[in-house]
């Protein structure tokens, strides 16, 4: 009876275990490139199945690694399993794995590979959670561990961790409940037969656990009370990747194709995305999208996938009535590049060099095109983009008028049903008296150059669940970045009747260098994540999609002209921007014009500074504490053992003795009521297969009960004391 209330103990204590580690298997699939992480939960069940029933090692090894064989086999290994084909693709995997190991090509290891080594973890790990639960019943540690994994992962990532959170506590707190119970059973001595006596024990517990969880759910929380750690924490540490969803609060900057969720600081980031050879600083394209959410962009057009040549590409955002020059870019896209998609000027024509075994899917509505090889997305190596760069003239766009197709109003002038009047009512104050598209447009794209609006990447809000996001930017925070800007922009321009859609790319870089290229000495321009950017195009009948620039600090690289004979009166017009800037400084959507801000961002950078320092010595004072916490008994004991080499005397025997004592009692070895002391002795020398426990407590019953002293034996005695306290701590 007592082995089976023993097992069932023991069982619980493993089931809460394994419920806490799979809080750590939950969000692969939102964070990582997992696109099925039940395998993974399905080999950690049978693992630590394998594990609780406490089979022979060579056994648990055979079981353990025939799943694992079974598992490679189904996801990656096409050969029959275990044959002599099956075997070489595996031996071909380690060795080119292992290679690109030595040469820190991580990004170059295999999803075979990954997999396997993931695997081999939570094989480790059924061990682990075994033995820390049920053997050594330490189970505070992992608690600890998994709640901290869960908020960082729900601080730094998408995974949404709320519940997360909760279901830790409430299995952490189980955990924890049921130890307790258990060492104060064997502190009083009382049987797990009579186990069914001290049921009623456990209904405090729950009542505990149901009550603080509920009140913890239930109570008000309040706002932050100080400035947000994160981007400085995420920029110290490399922040979570370019091209970041826009779930989080905090983001990396850089090109990433969700958008449903806008909002939130970014984080500088400087890696290199491609090298462009141009005549000079151009936009380049990625995608456009049609609908706002009130929270983001999505593209709910119908997927037209073209199947397009390279060498006549017939994706045209203009009429043939604007005037162009043919002109060509050669790009090359950098390593560190993740997305595999193409990046082109405006006007593309045709691509040369570029590989015969790829093939270019056009999406028709959005101009979006990827590069795909052998079925699958692919990444360009390099390729060059002939284009006829466009040139808009003034009057042109200025008699264009409003007669739209009845296409381009059903697909851009859509607008969430929640969007607040304010917001229509802003729009049409801000066009007033203007009588055609391009003044109009002008005045809303002028607009967020004054009026208070600031660019900046940090302290950028993130709408709540009843608030529009382009509503909070233009009558609350009126900060933000091109994100904002541009997107406001486009839903002003709808509250209007004018057609208008939202762009994201790239802008034009930063110009490095020179190179002679077809004949022309041509710039060379380093982009970078940082030049991810998001702008507007306007849909001018009998033109075409016309680009816009409204963040503030930035200049639209887009040509404009007038005709000779109306030069004067379109001086002001023909200005590129208001407040522009230098060709040098164009086209890094994450940084501000400099002279602009140079005086708001000393003060801030010296605030910046002062909030990191404090961060950071908070944190460091926390690591310290927690590592001094759990090595307490290594390094008290250093201190002691020098301490007590100098005393000899009997109190500080005493001491030394009920010190082990402590220390014994820490790692298990539990003196209970009724033993005595030789008894206890006994005990922990059965375990260590020595007398030095008896002899040691020999000698302390001397000096204590018999007042002997012992200081002719004490050099003797101290060593005894020091091996016991070093095998103790092992």
């Amino acid at each position: 009876m007592e082995e089976r209330q023993l097992f069932i103990y023991k069982l619980v204590l493993y089931v809460t275990g394994f419920l806490l580690f799979c809080e750590w298997l939950r969000p692969l699939e939102t964070i990582s490139h997992t696109e099925d992480a039940k395998i993974f939960f399905i080999y950690a069940v049978f693992c630590f199945f394998v594990s609780f029933l406490q089979v022979p090692w060579y056994i648990s090894i055979l079981l353990k690694g025939m799943a694992l064989a079974f598992i490679m086999d189904g996801l990656y290994i096409a050969e029959r399993i275990f044959s002599g084909a099956w075997f070489s693709v595996f031996y071909e995997q380690i060795i080119f794995n292992t290679q690109m190991i030595q040469f820190q090509e991580w990004w170059q290891m295999t999803p075979l590979f990954r997999s396997l080594l993931f695997l081999i973890l939570l094989w480790l790990m059924s061990y682990l959670l075994y033995y820390w639960f049920v053997i050594a019943r330490r189970m505070f540690f992992f608690v600890l561990l998994t709640l901290i994994y869960v908020t960082v992962v729900d601080t730094f990532t998408v995974f949404d961790g709320k519940w997360s959170i909760i279901r830790t506590f409430v299995i952490g707190m189980i955990a924890l409940g049921l130890s307790s119970f258990a060492r104060e059973m064997d502190k009083e001595s009382i049987p797990l037969k009579g186990l069914h006596k001290a049921r009623v024990w456990t209904i405090p517990l729950i009542a505990v656990i149901l009550l603080s969880s509920a009140a913890a759910y239930a109570s008000p929380k309040f706002d932050p009370q100080w400035p947000d750690p994160v981007p400085y924490l995420e920029s110290a540490a490399g922040g979570a990747g370019p091209g970041g969803s826009r779930n989080g609060t905090v983001q990396k900057v850089g090109y990433g194709e969700d958008d449903s969720r806008l909002g939130g600081s970014f984080i500088q980031d400087d890696t290199p995305v491609f090298e462009a050879v141009a005549d000079g600083e151009r936009y380049w394209r990625i995608e456009s999208k049609d609908t706002y959410t009130g929270k983001g962009w999505e593209d709910t057009l119908d997927e037209s996938v073209t199947n397009m040549d390279p060498e006549n590409i017939t994706f045209e955002t203009f009429s043939e009535e604007v005037e162009v020059e043919e002109q060509t870019a050669f790009i090359t896209m950098e390593r560190q590049a993740l997305f595999k998609k193409l990046v082109y000027p405006y006007g593309l024509s045709s691509l040369v060099r570029f590989p015969s075994d790829y093939e270019l899917l056009v999406h028709v509505h959005t101009g979006e095109m990827d590069t795909v090889k052998g079925g699958s997305p692919a990444k360009l190596g390099e390729f060059v983009a002939n284009y006829e760069f466009p040139t808009f003239e003034y009057n042109q766009l200025r008699e264009a008028g409003d007669d739209d197709p009845q296409e381009i109003r059903d697909r851009y002038l859509q607008l969430p049903e929640s969007l607040p009047n304010r917001v229509r009512n802003l729009a049409s104050q801000i066009v007033g008296e203007e009588d055609n598209r391009y003044d109009r447009v002008k005045a809303v794209e002028s607009y967020f150059s004054s009026n208070g609006f600031e660019y900046s990447t940090t302290d950028v809000p993130v709408p709540d669940e009843n608030d529009d996001y382009v509503d909070q930017f233009l009558f609350e925070s009126q900060l933000g970045y091109c994100d904002n800007f541009s997107t406001s922009m486009v839903i002003l321009l709808r509250s209007e009747g004018i057609p208008a859609r939202w762009v994201k790319g790239f802008t034009g870089g930063e110009r490095i260098d020179t190179r002679e290229f077809n004949d022309n000495v041509q710039n060379v321009y380093q982009v970078t994540s940082g030049n991810a950017h998001s702008w507007v195009e306007v849909y001018f009948p009998e033109v075409g999609w016309v680009p816009f620039e409204p963040t503030k600090g930035f200049t639209n690289t887009t040509d404009f002209y007038t005709d000779v004979d109306t030069q004067d009166s379109e001086d002001s017009a023909a200005t590129p921007e208001d407040g522009g800037i230098s060709e040098d400084n164009l086209g890094n959507p994450q940084q501000m014009d400099g002279e602009e801000q140079s005086s708001d961002q000393a003060g801030a950078g010296s605030s910046d500074q002062h909030n990191t320092w404090i961060v950071v010595l908070s944190v460091g004072f926390l690591i310290i504490a927690v590592i001094l916490f759990v090595t307490r008994y290594r390094w008290m004991s250093m201190f002691l053992i020098r301490k007590y080499r100098k005393n000899s005397d009997e109190q500080t025997y005493e001491k030394a003795y009920l010190y082990l004592l402590k220390v014994l009692d820490y790692k298990g070895f539990k003196r209970k009521p009724e033993q005595t002391l030789r008894d206890f002795a006994r005990t922990v020398d059965q375990h260590y297969q020595s007398n030095d426990m008896r002899r040691l407590t020999d000698d302390y019953e001397r000096v204590v009960y018999g007042n002997e002293s012992q200081r002719t034996q004490w050099p003797k005695v101290t060593e005894l004391w020091e091996d016991l306290i070093k095998k103790t701590l092992s």
